[in-house]
């Protein structure tokens, strides 16, 4: 079985200088940094909990790693069995239910990929290969919630 490992830094940036003092004193921001990376994500909170709307919170993030890690883990099967996708785009949604001691759990998340291969004989193929590759999503196998996907595979249109 082969390991890998992850790091990743988080720097909160939203001490506005009294510190955790009260929960008006300072804001939820903050930067996620992975050692080697260019870009530097600037976090906060969901709105709904006093975040930056502007700047990414956790939520958004887990809903984009389960759809990129599915697109991947897709692309690459679709590469197995030769089918040529030429477009990917996936508009995914999660639910999330807070609970009375202001607690929460994801409890779904449906993605929606829209995929455009260039054979009409693939189409059936190419729609399989989505529970496959759910099978085969390390984010997917991480998760304790429901997880589906919606395919709506498209034959590319002619140019010209």
């Amino acid at each position: 079985m082969k390991i890998h490992k992850y790091k990743a830094t988080i720097r909160w940036t939203g001490n506005e200088g009294q510190g955790t003092v009260s929960s008006d004193a300072y804001n939820k921001n903050h930067d996620i940094s992975v050692d080697g990376k260019y870009e530097v994500i600037r976090g906060s909170s969901d709105p709904a909990f006093y975040g930056d709307k502007s700047r990414y919170n956790p939520e958004d993030l887990l809903l984009s790693a389960i759809s990129a890690c599915h697109m991947l883990c897709y692309l690459h099967l679709c590469t197995v069995h030769h089918i040529v996708v030429t477009a990917y785009t996936d508009h995914a949604t999660g639910i999330m239910e807070e609970d009375a001691n202001g607690g929460g759990r994801f409890t779904k998340v449906t993605i929606y990929p829209r995929v455009i291969i260039s054979d009409q004989n693939n189409i059936d193929k190419a729609n399989a290969l989505h529970e496959e590759a759910h099978k085969q999503c390390f984010i997917a196998n991480s998760c304790n919630f429901e997880i589906n996907h919606r395919p709506d595979t498209r034959i590319e249109a002619p140019s010209g």
